[in-house]
């Protein structure tokens, strides 16, 4: 895999590092700010209103969560909150297939916004911890779209200036554990980043020493007791054990609660299924991938190709250890047909997934599973495995 992809996989987590600086935008209908500022991430009564707006978000109902944070914006105006939660609900529609960028201007307006109103209220009182943690937590999404669009050093350079409001958010405890959230991230990640991938050393020599086990431990506690980051530190928490930490069984408990709370989003659903599939889990990760493909063929937001490659080579594998090559055959195309859609021709589920058609063939047609496998030779690299396998079963087939 290529450098910059590897960063990308995994460099876009990174929320309180990598950042840009914000563009002031001032909307043009505000409600003025009242004399004596509330806290409204406290605010218990709030928190119970938008619960479900904000379910709703998480479980891709985009249009109703919207509706409701627009009525925010009818209440407080004035506030970071409303701009926030709108530009929150924008990344949500990217996250499924990372390439879409129809509402990556969309996410930055909302972003920037929430930090214009959050500017106000900081620099009449920069004592207001709230709106330093709107001010990091905003300029933190843009940065994750910012890496997604691999403007690492813009990035990279800029993010001082997120790192300067967390700290004078975590100056006040009452907000704990919404204020947690950025702290846990950048305890573990400064440490993983470098380990990971030295060439970046050089960016993060400035920044203080972090603590991944304290990063980990913190992401719990936001994962259990806070409301408006908890559902972000759940989704890290699942990637951090599931893919770092050599907890799969501990990601997948985290995936298995997120996908039965959020139902219809996809992204959990992959994730669920993956790790289903990973752990050996063969009945479960049938059921699910299948719901997978039922859910793309009726169209449902966030069921796109990426969920189609994943569902389709894992009902392959599972149809194929079943004893059913046939049903085995027709899922391995189904994931081939959406890997070409998506044009990601070089991933594993789409070259593996040849290969097996081409086994699978070379009983009754050799014919054709010789196109098969000369297709994962032209796909692959030679020193990718699945070419190797490609090249040994022609060989075969000669012999």
């Amino acid at each position: 895999m290529r450098f910059d992809s590897k960063i990308k996989v995994h460099f876009f987590v990174v929320q309180v590092i990598v950042l840009v600086l914000a563009l002031c935008i001032s909307p043009a209908k505000a409600q003025q700010q009242p004399d004596s500022i509330p806290s409204l991430l406290n605010d218990m009564n709030l928190q119970i209103d938008i619960t479900e707006a904000v379910n709703n978000m998480y479980n891709f109902k985009f249009h109703d969560a919207e509706v409701e944070f627009n009525y925010l914006k009818y209440r407080f105006g004035w506030h970071p909150l409303p701009y926030f939660l709108m530009g929150l609900s924008t990344w949500w529609k990217i996250v499924p297939d990372q390439n879409e960028t129809r509402y990556d201007e969309r996410l930055l307006n909302y972003m920037d916004t929430a930090i214009f109103m959050a500017e106000r209220l900081y620099y009449q009182n920069e004592k207001n911890v709230e709106a330093a943690f709107f001010l990091a937590a905003a300029h933190g999404f843009k940065g994750r779209l910012h890496s997604e669009r691999r403007n690492w050093r813009k990035a990279a350079v800029s993010g001082k200036n997120a790192l300067k409001f967390l700290e004078r958010s975590k100056e006040n405890q009452e907000f704990s554990p919404e204020l947690l959230f950025g702290d846990a991230l950048y305890n573990y990640y400064s440490v993983w980043i470098p380990e990971n991938y030295p060439l970046l050393k050089p960016i993060l020599i400035f920044f203080k020493k972090g603590d991944k086990k304290l990063g980990l431990t913190q992401l719990k506690e936001v994962s259990n007791n806070a409301f408006y980051t908890r559902t972000e530190a759940q989704y890290f928490l699942m990637r951090i054990l599931s893919m770092e930490e050599n907890d799969v069984f501990g990601g997948l408990q985290i995936a298995e609660y997120l996908h039965q709370t959020f139902p219809d989003n996809s992204y959990f659903h992959r994730f669920y299924a993956r790790l289903l599939y990973s752990t050996g889990q063969y009945v479960k990760a049938k059921k699910i991938s299948e719901d997978i493909m039922h859910k793309i063929d009726n169209g449902m937001i966030g069921y796109e190709t990426t969920c189609g490659r994943y569902a389709g080579f894992f009902l392959g594998q599972i149809h194929e250890s079943f004893g059913d090559k046939e049903k085995a055959k027709e899922f391995y195309q189904r994931a081939v047909d959406f890997s070409e859609k998506a044009e990601a021709t070089r991933s594993g589920y789409y070259l593996y997934s040849l290969l097996n058609i081409g086994k699978i063939l070379k009983e009754t047609d050799k014919k054709q599973a010789k196109k098969y496998f000369k297709l994962v030779k032209k796909r692959s690299k030679s020193s990718h495995p699945a070419n190797k396998a490609a090249k040994k079963e022609l060989s075969n087939l000669r012999s």
